[in-house]
């Protein structure tokens, strides 16, 4: 010791005794943990301590942290457990280990490998080990009570009651989850869930394949699975609605209630009426499904269909609506409709024999007797009737002068139907009717023959007048010869000649006799 503390000493001992004493005050929220230099000597509950020495030392915490986070916990706990679990509540975790702890209304989630303390006595804390190779999932009491909170590595999920839950451990497929709450732990490992609504009865289930083969016990439990050979279609129905279609060798699951209708398309490659009444004429979702794996074909009334599988012909469809599978083979139909139908050739500008140049129109009117003759032999037989048309109304106008066939046209319609009914006779095709409607004349040729026609109507004219003429002085004649011998048709005449002339006077006055009114008309005519 040195001098001045020897003096300091001696010359003020009460000051110095009573620097020597440490108070420590430890509130009643608070708990205390002693140490003297670094060594733990005690837990002071709250009050108020006093100590002799100067390497004293007190840690206080506050109780209403119920979490002990102590310095060098576990040295302490391997030192001096015993004390200290007088106070503490100490949670350890191994590897494969978590823990709840619950104090007032919180709750905490401990990890594995974890050393935690919690204070005891001023809040109540409860503490629950779970061993994670037993099982992730939480019980379900622990569920309802940590609702509404969240957990570090707790996942929580909600399965709706009009759902099923697919439960997933590292993307690998554990089990299936009823409608309810659940939680599970994902400390070290990724915990996922899927829903999957149990109003469809043709959800897409993931993974199908992975399901089927490595999960037989849930597809057995909740599903209706569908595996067709390389020959088979299968239609699934829900409720009697068609919900899918599935081609051959095709593999699927469905939710169990299905109807499941297999066909063999080795022998009913063609629908029957019932199911094309259904997936074709019916509800237009069950046609939306279908369309892409069937060939249909439609035949109105008065038609016939010619139906080709791998381009072979197989036979002909009547009136109505037909359907075929289509997997694994080529169909093709053809609709011929077997009513008169008719064909146009216009503007079909042509020479004349004498080198007048024409334009005419010709209809013609045809049947199709036999269309699988007409298929076999024709590519196309509307090209074909009308070029055959056409090479015929050439061949008829181009043989005749114009004055010729503007004398008989009903010739040259003979000589087309004469032309076409040899070349349609093998062909299944039979030409009912042929007919040049029009032919059209140059403007210059229109000219000439209508000063023929004009100077050929007035000869006509004038003979017609001369005629007339003739048998009107033949008339007068005989009339005159008539009056000379009949006073009374004289008479008569004078009459009506007297009518003729008051026609056109509005008025007469008569003075005198009949005779001579007539007297003066004569003389004033004669005047």
């Amino acid at each position: 010791m040195s001098l001045f503390n020897l003096i300091r000493r001696v010359r003020m001992p009460n000051l110095f005794v009573f620097s020597m004493w440490k108070t420590f005050y430890i509130k009643p929220n608070e708990i205390g943990i002693l140490y003297h230099r670094s060594d733990f000597k005690r837990i002071l509950q709250p009050g108020t301590y006093r100590y002799f020495g100067w390497h004293w030392n007190v840690k206080t915490y506050d109780l209403n942290q119920p979490e002990a986070k102590i310095e060098n916990l576990e040295l302490l706990l391997r030192n001096h457990g015993s004390e200290l679990q007088q106070y503490l509540l100490v949670v350890q975790t191994g590897f494969n280990q978590t823990t709840l702890v619950h104090f007032g209304q919180n709750w905490l989630s401990i990890a594995p490998n974890q050393l935690r303390a919690f204070w005891r006595g001023f809040i109540e804390v409860e503490s629950y080990l779970f061993n994670l190779d037993e099982s992730l999932e939480l019980p379900p009491q622990f569920v309802q009570r940590v609702r509404g909170i969240s957990l570090t590595g707790v996942k929580k999920f909600q399965v709706s009651e009009y759902e099923i839950g697919l439960l997933y451990v590292q993307n690998d497929f554990v089990r299936p989850l009823e409608p309810g709450e659940y939680a599970f732990w994902s400390v070290d490992r990724n915990v996922t869930m899927r829903t999957i609504s149990r109003i469809l009865p043709n959800p897409d289930f993931p993974l199908e394949d992975v399901l089927i083969e490595r999960h037989p016990d849930f597809v057995a439990a909740y599903c209706e699975i569908v595996q067709l050979l390389s020959n088979q279609v299968a239609i699934i129905r829900y409720q009697g609605k068609v919900i899918s279609i599935l081609a051959p060798c095709s593999r699927k699951l469905f939710w169990q209630g299905v109807e499941v209708e297999i066909i063999d398309i080795t022998t009913d490659v063609k629908l029957p009426s019932r199911l094309v009444r259904e997936l074709v004429s019916g509800l237009s979702e069950a046609f939306s499904l279908s369309k892409k794996y069937l060939h249909v074909c439609q035949v109105p009334p008065q038609h016939v269909g010619l139906l080709y599988i791998n381009q072979e012909f197989q036979t002909q469809l009547q009136a109505g609506m037909h359907a075929w599978w289509m997997f694994g083979i080529s169909l093709k139909t053809e609709v011929f409709d077997l009513r008169q139908q008719t064909m146009e050739v216009s503007g079909q500008d042509i020479l004349s024999k004498d080198k007048v140049p024409l334009r005419l129109n010709l209809t013609a009117g045809f049947r199709i007797l036999d269309p699988l003759r007409a298929k076999n032999g024709l590519s196309d037989i509307n090209t074909y009737l009308y070029k055959e048309a056409q090479f015929a109304l050439r061949a008829a106008v181009g043989e005749k002068t114009l004055d010729a066939l503007l004398e008989d046209k009903g010739a040259i319609d003979r000589s087309i139907a004469e032309h076409i009914h040899q070349k349609t006779a093998d062909h299944g095709i039979e030409v009912d009717s042929v007919g040049v409607k029009d032919i059209i004349l140059p403007g210059e040729i229109r000219n000439i023959l209508g000063k023929v026609v004009e100077a050929e109507k007035s000869a006509q004219a004038n003979v017609i007048r001369r005629r007339e003429e003739t048998a009107a002085t033949r008339s007068m004649l005989n009339t005159a010869r008539v009056m000379e011998d009949n006073p009374v048709a004289l008479r008569l005449k004078e009459l009506e000649v007297l009518e003729r002339i008051a026609e056109k006077i509005e008025t007469i006055q008569v003075n005198g006799s009949l005779d001579s009114i007539l007297t003066e008309l004569i003389r004033i005519n004669r005047s």
